[in-house]
This record gives structure tokens, C-alpha cells and sequence, in this order.
């Protein structure tokens, strides 16, 4: 991948309804060109799709927080389980280093948070958690 794709991948995560044609203009090449990448990138799957992203009314679930989470042994695959079992969390990652696990958190209220908090330290195998809470979004 050179420097164009780049460009049109950003183009693309910002937009991804953006016609050919625009996608040409914003790129200072020709439509063809355009048309050409973005065959060969969906083909060799560094586009594996197109999505559409929408934005949660303000009243929905306005807590969100990240949650580290540091897992006892061999225990990950049981605290997985029962975190994905959690209407509260929204995502979560595997991840090295300090913590196993980062989970994504989203509440409607403080309390709720700290019921959801309460409930996810009792999850057996969790050994530590650290929890920041997510101020504002400056780039999606």
C-alpha cells in the first residue's frame, strides 16, 4: 500500500458513501485510478466491507468507560464469558501487558455504573481493575 490508499482508506473511514467520483476530486487523480484501488484493495481484503455508523441519542446510555481488567491464572476465558453476558458492556478486547482485558462500559446513570462496577469486581478469577471513564470523543 503506498500513500494514495492511505489517503483513500481515511477518505473512505470518514465517508464511506463518498461517490468515485468525489473520492477522484479530494485525491487529485483520475476516476479510473479511483476505481482501480479500490477493486484491488477490496479483492486482496484490506477492505473487507462498508458500514454505516450511526450516533446514540444523548439519553442513551451516557456513561461509557473503559475497564481494565487483570484476570487470576487461566481464568480468562471464564471472566470473557461472563463479562459478554453483561447488558453493560458494550465491547471487549483481549489485550498484553498489565492488564488481559479492556471492556468498554455504558450505563445510563452513576448509578448504575457503579452497580455494573460492583458486579464485574465480583466476577470470579478478576484479580484487579482499573476503570476511566470517557469524557468526550474527539475522533471516530
Amino acid at each position: 500500500m503506498d500513500d494514495l490508499d492511505w489517503q483513500l482508506i481515511s477518505l473512505l473511514r470518514a465517508n464511506a458513501r463518498l461517490p468515485v467520483a468525489a473520492l477522484a476530486k479530494r485525491l487529485g487523480v483520475a476516476r479510473g485510478t479511483v476505481q482501480n484501488r479500490l477493486a484491488r484493495l477490496e479483492r486482496d481484503g484490506t477492505i473487507a466491507g462498508y458500514t454505516v455508523r450511526t450516533r446514540a441519542p444523548e439519553a442513551d446510555r451516557r456513561i461509557v468507560a473503559l475497564m481494565l481488567l487483570a484476570v487470576e491464572g487461566p481464568s480468562v476465558e471464564a471472566v470473557l464469558a461472563a463479562l459478554r453476558a453483561d447488558p453493560a458492556v458494550a465491547t471487549l478486547h483481549t489485550t498484553n501487558g498489565r492488564w488481559d482485558i479492556v471492556a468498554e462500559l455504558r450505563t445510563e446513570s452513576l448509578g448504575e455504573f457503579d452497580r455494573v462496577l460492583a458486579r464485574i469486581r465480583r466476577i470470579g478469577g478478576v484479580a484487579t481493575s482499573e476503570t476511566n471513564l470517557l469524557l468526550s470523543a474527539l475522533k471516530y
